[in-house]
């Protein structure tokens, strides 16, 4: 029984690895095939120097994007305590939430960190 059991899989594995090298030696892929799958992260190669400067431009986009997705992760819920809290309350702090957020806003957009064609 157990020989049977390990002719078996000596002969699933002769198979699968069969299979996998004619895979190999058929498959049609080329340099340009292998550059283009390769990752690509930030606009930077991954086979050259890490060392290579970042655009700085970049780098307020995505804080900017990362703010703006908190925000909305706050306001949420701020809408489903409308109808659970006292009115003025809520209104107090929604109002005191908004501004702060429109400041920061306004910051980005007077240092002109929202200018696209930097």
């Amino acid at each position: 029984m157990i020989t049977l059991l390990l002719m078996i899989s000596i002969i699933i594995m002769l198979l699968s690895n069969l299979i996998m090298m004619i895979s190999l030696i058929l498959s049609k892929k080329s340099f340009k095939d292998r550059e283009k799958c390769s990752p690509f992260e930030c606009g930077f190669d991954p086979k050259s120097s890490a060392r290579s400067p970042f655009s700085l431009h970049f780098f307020l986009i995505t804080v900017i994007f990362l703010i703006f997705d908190v925000e909305i992760a706050l306001i949420f819920p701020m809408i489903k305590t409308f109808l659970m809290t006292n009115l003025i309350i809520w209104m107090k702090t929604s109002f005191f939430f908004i501004i702060m957020l429109l400041i920061g806003l306004y910051h980005e957009w007077n240092q002109n960190m929202l200018n696209w064609t930097n």
